[in-house]
């Protein structure tokens, strides 16, 4: 069987995010920027969910998401600053899984993201409490009403409990499809000088 180099470089990995991101947004029929958020509730057990990526790059310091932090997600957050994250493109048969702390962001950038969304948006926001039991749906569109009637004009404020997360890496793994199963991975880790190391990984 002849030999194959691998096609992940070994330099940079959020510019090789950057890159796969970019043909994402291209060929993905639908949320090229969704992504599998893990976290870990108070006993260890595993808990995850989809999320959507708002925010990356290496002068962000890494990866920016955005949640009710009253909801299960954000309490195991709260309660245990650190998760992982997995896109995984189908169009383009590739995987990219990042690990590290979370802090949460400031309180201007919270509302920045926040106002800029729309107001139907703002408003669904406003009118949750996320992850927690309702009755029966009706109960949560006069929540709706009640807070569009309330704000006709102008802002919806932000809820103090919506907030965002910034995820800093210290661990990034490319995965890349081949045939027979024969995939391509490489796994860069945050050294103590701040650079990367890499290692190409068995499929």
């Amino acid at each position: 069987m002849k030999a194959e180099q691998s096609a992940l470089p070994d330099s940079d990995p959020f510019a090789l995010f950057d890159s796969w991101f970019a043909e994402a947004r291209e060929s993905e029929p639908n949320d090229s920027n969704a992504m599998a958020l893990a976290t870990a509730a108070p006993d260890g057990a595993p808990s995850v969910r989809m999320v959507l990526l708002k925010g990356h790059g290496e002068n962000l310091g890494g990866f920016v998401f955005y949640t009710n932090a009253q909801s299960r997600k954000g309490r195991e957050i709260r309660a245990n600053m650190q998760a992982a994250l997995l896109f995984h493109w189908k169009s383009l048969r590739r995987q990219i899984r990042i690990e590290g702390p979370l802090e949460e962001v400031s309180s201007e950038m919270a509302d920045a993201y926040f106002h800029s969304r729309p107001r139907v948006s703002q408003i669904a926001s406003a009118a949750s409490d996320q992850s927690r039991p309702l009755a029966e749906r009706a109960t949560y569109f006069e929540r709706l009403a009640e807070i569009e009637a309330e704000y006709l004009e102008g802002d919806i404020p932000r809820p103090p409990h919506w907030t965002g997360f910034l995820l800093r890496p210290c661990a990034m793994e490319f995965w890349l499809d081949r045939p027979g199963r024969m995939h391509d991975r490489r796994r860069f880790e945050r050294n103590s000088a701040g650079g990367w190391d890499s290692t190409l990984l068995y499929p």
